[in-house]
């Protein structure tokens, strides 16, 4: 008899969590995307022969138009397809001269600036505010011309423009770029600044052509990314360059790892907001301050 409550609860359950989505999907009336058949879905994956790999919610396919599919437990979304993957590809390849080719100083800048500013339109630009939770290299993919797009939602988190706290019920994101809030509320609130904080750490790993650790990682013979570069600039010693570059180049890339340095202060009120990191990455460098010493909270320093 419980048994059988049970399957009729979660039934019922389905069946309500159905309908919903369903009125969802059609308020949106004519700027709805488009909507596809599970046999469409199979035909346009070509019954889904070439997996292209897999995230946290499932795999991903190779498919060639826009869209979504909605059949009960068959759900999928159809991006657009991107043909030269992902910036973490390039940031970390063992291949020389695919990251010097593509990550010179002035397309990292402009790579940074891309991201910087589709950020900036989540957090200020939509009717609701979307914190994405989850950037990284990644889950910014670049197309044909190397154009990036932000993509992987599957963590966002819809609020309010004017809402500066939000409240989550567990940690949500990938370690090595989740910010300290997200994990110990002694920090500071979630907020907006939260994605700011990943987006220094992914500027960081591209500057360097290193991988960040987890800095409370119990291996001390871990060098800890964003001390050691802050030390270099400090010393004014290159980043991520080699052999001759111009003294302009090196400069861009200064300021890149400066900016990424306020962006991963651990007080979130210390951190720039997207708009202002725009801002800051596309001025001058003379004129932007160094921040504190990473991962030393202090309530004595403010933004520049």
């Amino acid at each position: 008899v419980a048994t059988a409550l049970y399957l009729s609860l979660k039934t019922r359950y389905n069946r309500e969590i159905h309908l919903k989505v369903e009125m969802f999907l059609n308020t949106h009336g004519k700027s709805k995307a488009t909507r596809y058949t599970f046999s469409e879905v199979k035909k346009m994956a070509r019954r889904f022969k070439v997996n292209l790999g897999r995230g946290g919610y499932g795999s991903v396919y190779k498919v060639r138009l826009l869209g979504f599919c909605y059949e009960g437990t068959r759900r999928a979304l159809i991006y657009e397809f991107m043909p030269n993957e992902s910036l973490e590809k390039y940031i970390f390849s063992r291949d020389s001269n695919i990251f010097q080719t593509l990550l010179v100083p002035e397309k990292m800048l402009d790579i940074a600036l891309g991201i910087a500013r589709g950020m900036e339109y989540l957090h200020q630009g939509c009717n609701q505010r979307i914190l994405h939770f989850d950037i990284k290299p990644h889950n910014i993919l670049l197309d044909y011309n190397f154009n990036l797009k932000i993509s992987d939602f599957g963590l966002a988190k819809l609020c309010a423009r004017d809402q500066s706290i939000v409240t989550l019920t567990a940690a949500r994101g990938t370690m090595v770029y989740i910010a300290p809030e997200l994990y110990s509320r002694n920090f500071g609130g979630i907020s907006h600044k939260s994605d700011v904080y990943s987006f220094g750490m992914l500027v960081l790993e591209m500057v360097s052509g290193r991988r960040n650790s987890d800095p409370r990682t119990e291996r001390q013979n871990e060098v800890y990314l964003p001390e050691c570069i802050y030390e270099e600039v400090i010393a004014g010693q290159d980043l991520a360059l080699t052999g001759d570059t111009a003294e302009e180049e090196k400069e861009k890339v200064r300021k890149l790892a400066t900016v990424a340095l306020w962006c991963i202060q651990w007080n979130p009120k210390n951190r720039p907001s997207m708009t202002k990191v725009v801002n800051m990455l596309t001025g001058r460098f003379q004129n932007l301050q160094m921040p504190p010493r990473p991962y030393v909270p202090s309530e004595n320093h403010a933004m520049p």
